[in-house]
Order: structure tokens, then sequence, then C-alpha cells
């Protein structure tokens, strides 16, 4: 099952309330306070992250099964937990990136 999460939009531009993660070199912020689900990510030179993330925006869902996803896809980036619980993973589809999430708790 894939449950719409979030957006994902690369900005050059300091926003309020922006967390830092500094294993990825970036900044993150809006998605708390926003009713559908917008996030602003704002990355800093030396970003680990692919340049498709860093430049086109991305659509996040929500799967029972990160693995299951996952088969048959172009993965961009490898599953990982940014945040306890959480496992997260990028593909490529149709040239853009998508984000699965699963939530562990």
């Amino acid at each position: 099952m894939h449950e719409y999460h979030h957006i994902g939009i690369p900005t050059q531009i300091r926003r309020d309330g922006e967390r830092y993660l500094a294993e990825f070199k970036m900044y993150v912020s809006g998605y708390e306070a926003s009713e559908f689900g917008i996030e602003w990510m704002r990355f800093e030179p030396g970003c680990p992250l692919p340049p498709l993330v860093q430049t086109v925006p991305h659509v996040a869902f929500r799967v029972d099964d990160l693995e299951a996803a996952l088969q048959g896809k172009e993965v961009l980036i490898a599953p990982n937990s940014p945040s306890p619980g959480i496992l997260v993973a990028f593909i490529v589809e149709n040239g853009a990136p998508v984000e699965f999430l699963e939530d562990g708790s």
C-alpha cells in the first residue's frame, strides 16, 4: 500500500524552524506545520545526497514494507534511518525522485 506522506521541495531560502540534519548536510522545515505535508529542504555544499534529490521536488509515500516496495525499482538512495524508528529509501520514477517511508512504530 502507498499512502501519501509529504512532498519535499528543494529551496535555497532560509526558513523559520529549520532543523539541521548533519549526516546529510541539509535543513528541513515546514512539514510539521503544513496541513498538506509540504517540506522545504535546503542543502549545504558537500551534501552527500544525489543531485536529483537536491534539485527536483519529490513525493513521499508511507509503505507497510519498504523492502517489498523497492522490488524491481531503480533505487536512488538505499534504505537508511534518518530518525529513530523510521526507514526511508528513494527510487527514480519517470525521471523524478520518489521517497518510500516505513514507520516502525
